[in-house]
């Protein structure tokens, strides 16, 4: 399952004319039956829906006053989530000459022609209050209250995040509550501004449209309309074309493969943190410690402490919260046995609602070997949303590894692992071009991406993580290379013999260096070879290179490639933001098939897993 509560809007949205017809509570009655949850969402008050809607026990929780009022018809309880009005600005408005003023327990409601006249009282008495419009009538109420608070208060109790949440309205206030849910949808008496930025928008005008939306999710969770719902994509990178690369936030299980150190982490710690930033929680199982210094995530256990399985399970309730199993503490043998009793409470847990979203197994050639056949633990056909990490496809479980859907080779040699996985899940292997693709290597920092379904595939640049950009840096500019990757400065006539083990001693030896020594090292090539091979960093790269072919006099290219290197390499780590364009912008942009280029509405090429 993957939507587990529908929330909805009264006016307009389940009723027409303040009446609930019987079809649709029907159907609000077989949502219910299904497993999921109903909340509604609306700018009436409680004692008024209780004297129009007599179905309210259908609902979980009802968040009222546009936000302000939350109510539990199973047991009657209220909670207010915010102030009363003041008194003073009801009775400054009536004196004002308002006498179709609503008071409500913690908002005010009239008709749109008073705009003028409350903001005017509003401005005058310095309150922090806003209007919010409603299809001819208007609400006053705190600056900080919309429905999407409320519904945010009504998930927490539920154990549900919004991702969880498919939500339907009609008006101006149902905006930042559908923004919120993971699926908007708009009935199609909706306002068009509504329509608009709605995920769907459905056939049936109020209770008709409801049935309708119920309908699809209960037949098969909206799979036929995911076409539709782009805006929560997950960027992984860029193709060579410089088109965009994403996964859907409910993808297919996938498998990252690779040598030792050659970037496997880094692919999978940039799709962990743009997971979080766009509110997906994640569990990342990680059996040598290789994540303990994760930023975005609570690690249990360590070294001297085993991971404690109800632990685990009690942070994920939390769905703001991932959380790292620092797997370290057991013992080596004992390890695929624990990991199989905590994969089976993860799996149940997201049973019950839906997280966690994303599961990372690293090293999962020692937790998931080859002869593992799943027996204490019963996986679905289907395990999607699910990450393996390895460096030897072919000694993971057969069984788990046939649920992969896509593989990112990561290093020089993705034929191999590809043909690799191909012999482990039993396919033919692959021939050295799939299509017009050659599959050979351009940058060191690309990785391949195939597909099983389509058995084609394409080179990509993940987007880089602000993790691994402060690791990269702090490697480089104090770290120790080894001799084999330093530095030398020998000199035109190899009488030198000075070693820079990182950029800082770089800089520092270059400035003591005979201009002569300093030229003959940047037009033959040895330090944009240097950056090229050790430092793998594309910008730093380019920009050397063309200093190196500028005609600049030694004395001026040298400065230029230590300016150069100060910008890239010792900024704070504070300037580490999002980079516009991933998932952390506002906008995550469209998804295409992996085998294919479309054109998307604003004429940008891209690519979808």
């Amino acid at each position: 399952m993957r939507y587990y509560a529908l929330v909805t809007d009264f006016d307009g949205t389940l009723a027409s004319d303040d009446v609930v017809e019987g079809a649709t509570i029907a159907a609000l009655e077989r949502f219910r039956s299904s497993g999921r949850v109903l909340i509604m969402a609306t700018g009436r008050e409680v004692s008024d829906l209780k004297r129009l809607f007599l179905r309210l026990d259908l609902f979980e929780w009802v968040v009222a006053e546009n936000g302000a009022v939350l109510y539990c018809p199973a047991n009657e309880e209220i909670i207010y989530l915010a102030e009363p009005p003041v008194e003073a600005f009801i009775t400054e408005l009536r004196n004002r000459g308002m006498h179709d003023l609503k008071v409500g327990n913690c908002i005010l409601s009239t008709f749109e022609r008073s705009e003028n006249l409350i903001l005017s009282a509003i401005r005058d008495m310095g309150l922090e209050l806003k209007v919010v419009f409603n299809k001819g009538a208007i609400m006053v109420l705190p600056s900080n209250i919309n429905k999407a608070t409320g519904i945010l208060a009504a998930l927490n109790k539920l154990n549900l995040s919004a991702h969880e949440i498919i939500g339907v309205g009609d008006a101006e206030n149902d905006h930042a509550f559908l923004n919120l849910c993971e699926c908007s949808a708009a009935v199609a008496n909706a306002l068009p501004s509504l329509k608009e930025h709605a995920d769907i928008v459905l056939q049936g005008a109020c209770g008709d449209g409801v049935v309708e939306l119920i309908d699809k999710v209960i037949a098969n969770d909206l799979r036929d309309s995911e076409e539709m719902m782009l805006r929560n994509q997950i960027l992984l990178g860029k193709t060579r074309r410089d088109s965009e690369v994403h996964i859907k936030p409910y993808d297919n299980a996938m498998l990252i493969a690779g040598p030792s150190r050659s970037g496997k982490s880094t692919v999978a710690t940039g799709l962990m943190e743009r997971l979080h930033d766009q509110g997906y929680q994640y569990c990342i199982i990680d059996p040598e410690g290789d994540f303990a210094t994760f930023k975005d995530a609570i690690v249990m256990g360590g070294a001297d402490q085993p991971p404690s399985l109800e632990e685990v399970m009690s942070v994920l309730k939390n769905p703001s919260l991932n959380v790292i199993v620092n797997m370290i503490g057991v013992r080596l043998s004992d390890r695929p046995t624990f990991f199989q009793k905590l994969l089976g409470r993860l799996l149940e847990f997201r049973g019950s609602f839906g997280r966690p979203h994303w599961i990372l197994v690293d090293e999962a050639h020692h937790l998931l070997p080859s002869q593992w056949k799943p027996t204490s633990v019963a996986l679905p056909q289907e395990l999607n949303r699910l990450i393996l990490i390895t460096v030897h496809p072919g000694e993971v479980s057969s069984d788990i590894l046939a649920l992969t859907k896509s593989i990112v080779a990561v290093g020089p040699e993705p034929k191999k692992i590809i043909n690799e996985y191909c012999l482990a899940v039993g396919d033919d292997l692959i021939s050295e071009k799939m299509g017009s693709r050659d599959i050979s290597l351009e940058n060191a920092r690309e990785v391949y991406l195939w597909t099983r379904d389509t058995r084609e595939g394409f080179f990509f640049k993940p987007a880089p993580s602000s993790s691994d950009r402060r690791r990269h840096v702090r490697k480089y500019m104090s770290g120790e290379l080894p001799p084999d990757q330093s530095f030398y400065f020998r000199g035109p006539e190899g009488k030198l013999n000075l070693r820079a083990q990182n950029l800082m001693l770089f800089m520092q030896i270059a400035d003591g260096v005979d201009l002569d020594t300093w030229n003959f090292h940047l037009h033959n090539g040895d330090i944009v070879d240097w950056f090229q091979n050790q430092i793998k960093d594309r910008e730093l790269i380019e920009e050397a290179k063309i200093i190196q072919s500028s005609g600049l006099s030694a004395r001026d290219s040298r400065e230029r490639i230590e300016m150069l290197i100060e910008r890239l390499y010792t900024l704070p780590e504070s300037s580490f933001l999002p980079i516009p364009g991933t998932a952390a912008s506002p906008k995550a942009s469209e998804n295409v098939k992996s085998s294919e280029i479309r054109q998307s509405t604003n004429g940008d090429e891209f690519y979808e897993l």
